[in-house]
């Protein structure tokens, strides 16, 4: 542990006043909250989600990048390609926001939607109110802490 000198009064006060903040911290109610869900599925509720994960999101990117295309690859590839380029660093951005989801939705090993996730730990599924599902989570962290 970490004992700071009285030679350095600032940095004493410094160091105390950390702790205090990181002991606190630990009892603090703040939580990480991920909505895991479908475009024509959303929650409502008067909590705001740190996360919404659209696991339908990159077949929607999919669906823009090959509307129109011809049946031959050899011709829809230069389209492809072209709107890939102008979509830029946004359209880049959302696809990996969009298989980032996927990814951390299938390694938390969501089977159902929607879910609500709490740090990463806990889960509840099916509830459309996400202040409902907060309030669950926050009854089952209170009767097991």
């Amino acid at each position: 542990m970490f004992h700071p000198t009285p030679s350095h009064p600032r940095l004493c006060r410094f160091a105390w006043a950390l702790m205090a903040v990181l002991v606190c911290s630990g009892t603090s109610s703040a939580q990480e909250v991920w909505v895991i869900t479908e475009s024509g599925q959303p929650l409502h509720g008067a909590h705001s989600p740190t996360r919404v994960i659209e696991l339908d999101a990159a077949q929607r990117i999919e669906a823009e990048l090959t509307t129109g295309l011809p049946s031959d690859p050899r011709q829809a590839e230069p389209i492809v390609r072209r709107r890939l380029k102008e979509g830029g660093p946004a359209l880049q951005h959302r696809m990996q926001t969009a298989y980032q989801g996927i990814t951390d939705a299938w390694s938390l090993g969501i089977t159902t939607l929607p879910a609500v996730v709490v740090d990463q730990r806990y889960v509840v599924y099916g509830e459309a109110n996400l202040d409902q599902a907060l309030a669950r989570i926050a009854r089952y962290r209170k009767e097991r802490p």
